[in-house]
C-alpha cells in the first residue's frame, strides 16, 4: 500500500494540471467478488467518528450500508444502517441513497424499488448507524411525462438561508435513469418539483453522454455558483463522469470543456462503466476527492477513488 501511495503522488505532482483527475492505485477501493460483492452508489460525507462517512449501496444485502475511513482509501468493516422492506409494496431493494447531517441529526432520502419501479423515501438517524423511516410511504413518486417509470438518486442539501431543503434526483427508466430533474421541501416530506424540470438533459450529437444523464451530485463553490458532478452515457452499457457549473445550481449549466473527467480504464475494474460520483471539496489540502462506482462487465460493480490536484475545474464550454 506504502508503494502504491507513493507513485499515486508522484503521477500526480509530474501531471497534475487544471483537467486532471487522476485515478487511486489502491482502486476499487470498497467491494470485491468474494466476500463482499457489488458495492455501488456511494454517498460521502464529513464523519463523526473518522473523517469520512461513506454510505452505500449493498446489493447482495438489498440494504444500505455505511463505513468510516481517515484518508478516503482504507475503509471499516460496512454495518447495514437501512435494510429492505419487501412487506411494504415498494422497497423489495434499497440503494442510491444521501444523508445529510444537520443539527446533530443525519437524515437520509433513498431508492427503494419493487416490480421495475423506483420511488424516494425518507429515513432519520441520531447517530448514523441506525435509521429509522419517517413515513412507510415514499416521499416522492414518479408523475410526470419525463420521470417515465422511476424517481432516484436523491441528492439533498439543506438551504439554511432559505430554510429549505433542496434536492436534484434522477428520473425516467428504472434500469438507468434518462433526466436530472429538481425539487424543495420544508420538512423533507412534501417535496415541491420545479416547473423547469428537467433541469439537465442528454449531451447534444454524438457525445460521450449521447443516450442519457444520471446520478448526480451538486456543490457549492467560493463564487456562489454550483458545481453538479454527474453520470453521462454514450449507450445504456457505457458510462462516464462529467461535471457542469450553473449559477443557482438549477438553471444555465454549463459544461467543462475537461469533460468526461472520469474515464473507465480498459482492463481495470471500470473497463466497461464509471457510474454515479460523490465528491467532496477538500480545501485544507487544495484537491478534489470523487468516489464513484466501476463495473467491468459483468464482473460486479465496485467502489474507486479518484483525486484531483488543485481546486480550479478548468474551463467552461
Amino acid at each position: 500500500m506504502k508503494i502504491l501511495a507513493l507513485a499515486f503522488v508522484a503521477a500526480v505532482a509530474l501531471g497534475a494540471t487544471a483537467g486532471d483527475w487522476t485515478k487511486h492505485p489502491a482502486n476499487p477501493v470498497m467491494g470485491d467478488p468474494v466476500r463482499l460483492g457489488t458495492c455501488f452508489d456511494v454517498n460521502v460525507i464529513p464523519g463523526r467518528d473518522a473523517k469520512y462517512d461513506m454510505y452505500f449501496s449493498w446489493r447482495p444485502k438489498k440494504a444500505i450500508a455505511r463505513c468510516t475511513s481517515a484518508d478516503g482509501v482504507k475503509w471499516s468493516e460496512p454495518e447495514i444502517v437501512l435494510a429492505s422492506d419487501p412487506t411494504s409494496g415498494w422497497e423489495d431493494n434499497l440503494n442510491r441513497s444521501c444523508t445529510v447531517v444537520k443539527d446533530g441529526k443525519y437524515h437520509m432520502w433513498y431508492t427503494g424499488q419493487a416490480r421495475g419501479y423506483s420511488r424516494i423515501g425518507y429515513a432519520v438517524s441520531d447517530d448514523g448507524r441506525r435509521f429509522t423511516r419517517v413515513s412507510k410511504l415514499p416521499v416522492m413518486i414518479s408523475e410526470h411525462p419525463w420521470e417515465g417509470f422511476s424517481v432516484m438518486n436523491p441528492y439533498v442539501r439543506w438551504d439554511a438561508a432559505r430554510n429549505v431543503w433542496r434536492m436534484w434526483y434522477a428520473s425516467g427508466e428504472t434500469y438507468e435513469p434518462n433526466v436530472l430533474c429538481y425539487a424543495e421541501s420544508k420538512d423533507g416530506l412534501k417535496w415541491e418539483k420545479s416547473l423547469l424540470n428537467p433541469i439537465f438533459v442528454k449531451g447534444k450529437g454524438k457525445s460521450w453522454e449521447q443516450d442519457r444523464v444520471g446520478g448526480c451530485e451538486v456543490h457549492p463553490l467560493p463564487d456562489g455558483s454550483w458545481v453538479m458532478f454527474y453520470i453521462g452515457y454514450s449507450d445504456i452499457h457505457t458510462a462516464h463522469i462529467g461535471a457542469a457549473v450553473s449559477k443557482d445550481g438549477v438553471t444555465q449549466w454549463r459544461r467543462l470543456k475537461a469533460n468526461p473527467i472520469v474515464k473507465p480504464s480498459p482492463d481495470g475494474f471500470d473497463a466497461s462503466a464509471c457510474y454515479k460520483p460523490s465528491v467532496v471539496r477538500d480545501a485544507e489540502h487544495d484537491r478534489w476527492l470523487l468516489w464513484y462506482n466501476g463495473r467491468n462487465g459483468n464482473k460486479g460493480e465496485y467502489i474507486g477513488l479518484v483525486v484531483k490536484d488543485g481546486l480550479d475545474l478548468g474551463e467552461l464550454e
